[in-house]
């Protein structure tokens, strides 16, 4: 940790399972998902679905384990507290920093993220300045849905800013987010800082089509349908209907 979104990890571990399954070997490969997180996933609903996925498709899990050490020559994993696992192959992620240019520019923290205010997306440290996406250090996915919801807020604190008005935008933290569960499946999640994943429905309350938080045929269709709205919407400045900056809570189950 920090790496840009704890779904992608979670998606090569469906896939490995998917592919060797296609593959006839599953039964001859045992895959280990270490983590340093608490489960599978940072918020406690979502970890509980996405960790019994794990256990269903027969993927070992082991969380709370930060990778302080790889000893290549006996094949171990070694956590910060001493605690050893073995691997053959291991596939492993990095510590992920900001970008060079922040952190040659002194403006960045340790890990050069840039210092950022988690609800108006202004500097820390300097008024003039706003940030979004992966160079902030806000506590949320580095993902593109969450700089797409972040633009809207950066875009009318920055107008407000510069007519000299107070910053009335305030980002929620919003994440939405697919993912591939291999088998030609998938799932849909949707939070913020304060409100984790929950089940319901997306995008209409009540009515869909998409589940939240459930595996389906039917959001994997959506993950693929989405990649054309990226390209094809987001990417060229059109809004995305259906879909606000802030996150709804219409459809979704609270109990």
């Amino acid at each position: 940790m920090p790496i840009k979104c704890p779904v992608a990890p979670l998606e090569f571990a469906f896939l490995a399972d998917h592919y060797f399954s296609k593959r006839g070997l599953r039964n001859k490969v045992d895959i280990h998902y270490v983590t340093p997180l608490p489960g599978a996933f940072t918020r406690p609903k979502a970890s509980q679905m996405l960790g019994g996925m794990l256990d269903q498709k027969g993927i070992r899990l082991t969380a709370d384990f930060g990778i302080g050490q790889i000893d290549n020559e006996r094949k171990l994993i070694v956590s910060w507290d001493e605690q050893e696992l073995p691997f053959d192959l291991l596939v492993t992620i990095p510590t992920h920093k900001g970008d060079a240019a922040i952190e040659r520019s002194g403006l960045g923290d340790e890990l050069a993220f840039f210092p950022t205010d988690k609800h108006t997306l202004q500097s820390s440290n300097y008024p003039n300045v706003f940030a979004l996406g992966d160079a902030t250090d806000l506590p949320a996915s580095k993902a593109g849905s969450v700089a797409h919801f972040e633009s809207d807020i950066l875009t009318e604190n920055l107008l407000q800013a510069m007519a000299g008005k107070p910053l009335t935008a305030s980002f929620d933290g919003h994440a939405n987010c697919f993912i591939e569960a291999g088998y030609d499946r998938g799932l849909l999640i949707d939070f913020n800082y304060d409100t984790e994943p929950l089940p319901g429905k997306f995008p209409f309350a009540g009515v869909g089509p998409l589940e939240l938080l459930a595996e389906s045929r039917l959001n994997y269709l959506g993950k693929l349908a989405f990649r054309w709205a990226y390209w094809n919407m987001l990417l060229t400045g059109r809004d995305m209907p259906f879909v606000a900056s802030h996150l709804s809570l219409a459809g979704k189950y609270l109990n």
